[in-house]
């Protein structure tokens, strides 16, 4: 117990949000997997809140690193232990409620993802208030459920109040009103309002650059999403140069095979797709699939997303053997399984 207690302590200082946070995660995980296993194996009994709040706590850093079957075992462990011990409307209950709807928002199970959302949105406007930092976190991440599922409308109208409770509670310059800048830059980039989507990139970019540093990943976010605008206003030189300066810091700062690691290669195959350069293409686009097979599965909309592209390069350079081999990838995956 005492060593679960002090890895879960040190993990819970930090925020796993900074470079050097997340690569000191990073290099402890084997100690991490090491006593999430031995709290696994020797603490069964429920009620101990200082062991959910530490299964939470390790649940985050594995959410974090894209580990998301260990991330889901603590939380569903720590939301048992909370809704016995505190009751179900607790604000430590509803924010474990919340990270599980990450991991499966993450995971591409939105209609999950959007059930919890919606528990853990009621009992915290009912708990914090409406304009709370926590009932406002729960805000955002609805709207990316709805951004993600192409409901832009929704979105937007939750992102608009998101950013204002931020603004108004936290101000115009903190993470995480810069956040719902940064989302509302999506979702306009998603609508193809491309000079608005740029207008709050930028904004986003300035502040985060400014409040966590030019390499920290949220910053790089930031520096992908406006490569997406110039690549869809068909400016691929600035696109390119954006994407290249966020690839180089998510290989250093999570990893090569991170999700969002993996985003910025499709984004890229995608760019030298349409510029023809089919080879360079080609290698990516595989990079891309091996990584998300590997981290996210084969049933995942990005895994799937990818199998498409793949689909369609090998038909534009004529190797229609491949393309087919990879179709029947495509069906197979989608087949239900036992």
């Amino acid at each position: 117990m005492e060593a679960f207690e002090i890895i879960a302590s040190v993990l819970g200082s930090l925020s796993g949000l900074s470079t050097a946070d997340w690569l000191f995660e990073q290099q402890v995980m084997p100690h991490i997997n090491a006593v999430t296993k031995h709290m696994q194996l020797q603490y069964s009994a429920l009620g101990n809140t200082k062991i959910e709040e530490g299964a939470c706590t390790l649940g985050n850093v594995y959410l974090r690193h894209g580990r998301y079957k260990q991330a889901m075992e603590l939380y569903e462990r720590a939301l048992a232990g909370y809704e016995k011990a505190l009751g179900v409307d607790h604000p430590g209950t509803l924010t474990t409620v919340n990270n599980m709807a990450s991991v499966f928002d993450s995971q591409g199970q939105y209609e999950k993802a959007l059930g919890l959302y919606e528990r853990a949105l009621a009992g915290r406007e009912k708990a914090l208030g409406v304009d709370h930092p926590d009932t406002l976190t729960t805000v955002n991440n609805m709207a990316l459920v709805f951004d993600s599922q192409g409901q832009y409308e929704k979105a937007l109208g939750l992102y608009e109040r998101a950013l204002a409770g931020y603004e108004k509670a936290l101000g115009v310059d903190h993470p995480d009103t810069l956040t719902a800048v940064h989302n509302m830059a999506m979702v306009f980039h998603s609508q193809g309002q491309y000079e608005k989507a740029l207008g709050f990139s930028e904004r986003a970019l300035t502040g985060r650059e400014k409040a966590l540093g030019v390499d920290d990943p949220d910053t790089l976010a930031t520096v992908n999403n406006m490569a997406m605008v110039f690549y869809n206003q068909g400016q691929y030189e600035k696109a390119l140069g954006l994407y290249e300066r966020a690839l180089a810091g998510k290989e250093k700062a999570l990893g090569v095979g991170h999700p969002d690691t993996l985003t910025i290669v499709n984004n890229m195959a995608m760019l030298f797709d349409s510029q023809g350069q089919f080879e360079k293409a080609l290698e990516l686009y595989e990079r891309t699939l091996a990584g998300r097979e590997k981290a996210l599965g084969i049933d995942h909309p990005h895994t799937q997303n990818t199998l498409r592209s793949l689909v369609d390069l090998h038909q534009s350079m004529r190797q229609t053997e491949q393309a087919q081999s990879l179709q029947a990838r495509l069906y197979a995956s989608k087949s239900p399984r036992n």
